[in-house]
């Protein structure tokens, strides 16, 4: 009997651990989701069009989650160096509701970038975080734009 218990406890814990495991394999999977939507977002407008406005990074940098991004102050860009544009709908920091129906928090980082010996690209981060502990990482994208790219 004792074996018996012990086999099954076991077998409990397997499935316990296995159910954790694909739960958080769900949650990173819609965080991706979500990051690529909110980048392929970007690569459908022009050069020009890719910032933030004026009216719209106040608020963000005022976030002490947002400014202590490793993106906020990405390399070759001095920290809060956000590309400003005069017109934009993007806001550096949105609440979405993923595929699962959970909400999940989105930055986004538009930064200027230094390239050795070439002209500064756009620089684009795109966190998304739980929405509850917003220092829970799901997953991170980061892409280059460079004005030749139209």
């Amino acid at each position: 009997m004792a074996m018996l218990a012990v086999g099954i406890l076991a077998v409990f814990a397997l499935f316990s651990t296995t159910s954790f495991a694909i739960q958080r394999a769900s949650t990173v999977t819609t965080a991706a989701t979500i990051a690529d939507s909110r980048m392929e977002g970007f690569r459908a407008v022009t050069y020009p069009g890719i910032g933030f406005t004026a009216a719209a990074i106040d608020p963000a940098v005022t976030d002490s989650t947002y400014e202590g991004d490793s993106a906020y102050g990405a390399p070759g860009a001095s920290p809060g160096n956000s590309v400003t544009v005069a017109s934009s709908t993007t806001a550096p920091t949105a609440t979405v509701t993923g595929a699962d129906g959970k909400p999940y928090r989105v930055d986004t980082y538009i930064t200027w970038q230094a390239v050795a010996g070439g002209r500064n690209v756009k620089r684009i981060t795109v966190v998304v975080r739980d929405s509850v502990t917003p220092t829970k990482t799901w997953t991170r994208v980061v892409s280059t734009f460079d004005q030749a790219t139209g």
